[in-house]
Parts: structure tokens; sequence; C-alpha cells
């Protein structure tokens, strides 16, 4: 679900997918992620695209309310971009249309290796307990309503340590987090099964 929008439908979810999954829109996203506003010629220019195809790109980021136009900065044909606040959760995979889980399930795999790479980078970046960069594994027992509860509390400590781009204090760097939870395989819990 997006941040205060209302729930998206498949259609507008296999849209969203596609559209994170193309290489240039995720391109201008991490662009304007990283300097906080663009408009078609300085994406064209820093990107090696066409302004034709930059704003093309733009427009459809615009449509899906991951990018908004900054109207004090726009005027004429001259349109200047910023990014939106944007979070999501993807269904239940057995929920999804065909269409919904190929879409999901190919930026998926985007994402995986982008976060493998992520991964051996932390590793090679780590400079000890009181660096930037961190990489930590925990085991533990839990269970599934604990365990939704962690989540809920890891959404709540990101909120309260995360600045808006604009608001960060001197001394902020975009720090790029990850986290994800999965049981052991141990066949069988309680007769409920965790893995093959």
């Amino acid at each position: 679900m997006t941040d205060g929008l209302p729930e998206m439908t498949s259609l507008e979810r296999t849209a969203l997918y596609k559209s994170l999954g193309n290489p240039l829109r995720r391109r201008i996203l991490d662009y304007l992620g990283r300097h906080g506003e663009a408009n078609s010629t300085v994406l064209a220019r820093e990107l090696g695209e066409s302004s034709g195809t930059t704003s093309y790109h733009l427009r459809k980021l615009a449509e899906q309310r991951l990018i908004e136009e900054i109207p004090e900065k726009s005027g004429g044909r001259e349109r200047w971009w910023r990014a939106l606040p944007f979070r999501h959760t993807t269904p239940d995979p057995a929920a999804m249309a065909p269409e919904e889980y190929a879409a999901a399930a190919e930026l998926a795999q985007l994402k995986i290796e982008f976060d493998t790479a992520l991964y051996r980078r932390a590793h090679q970046e780590y400079r000890g307990p009181e660096g930037w960069a961190q990489v930590q594994r925990h085991g533990s027992w839990m269970t599934r309503e604990e365990l939704l509860a962690f989540l809920r509390e890891y959404h709540v400590l990101l909120e309260r340590y995360t600045h808006a781009r604009e608001e960060a204090p001197d001394g902020a760097r975009p720090v790029l987090m990850r986290f994800y939870a999965v049981p052991e395989p141990v066949g069988e819990w309680n007769s409920e099964p965790t893995g093959p």
C-alpha cells in the first residue's frame, strides 16, 4: 500500500511493477532521489538519453504518483520534477493475477541482483561497529504474530530516524537498508508446513 493512498488494483500494481522494472525509469528515480529535482533536459544530459525520451518517462512516473511536478520552478515547456515518498507492500502472490505475478517476479529478480551487490558492498566497506557500512545477521525463535509485530516496530524505528532529503541534518547521507525474515525450513511445525 502506498502512503496515505487508496489500495491499488491488480492492474495498477502490474503497471507499477513494470514501471519500476524499466531500467531508464529506475535511473530517473535514482537521480531524483540523489539530487532532489531535475527536468527532462538535465536528465537527458546526465543519463545519456534524448530529452523527448526522459520527458515521456517523467510523465509516466508522474501518472503513477512516484514523482510530482515542482510548480514554482516549472514554466512554459520547462517542467521540473521531484520524487514523492513511496512505500508499497507486495500482496500475497497467490492472490495475484497471472500478469501481475509475472511483473512482480521480474521486478523481484532485479531487486535480488541489486541487493546481492549491495550486500557484497556492505561487507567490503565494513570498517567496524562504528562505521557507515553495517551488516547484521540474527537467528531467533518467534511466533508469526511476534514477527509481524517486530516488522511493525521496525517501520516505526525507520520513521523515527529517517529524514526527508530537504530536512536532513548536516552530515546525513543516503543509506540503503534491507530487511528480510524467513523461517528455518523444518518441514512442519505444530502441523503447519514451514518449508520444503
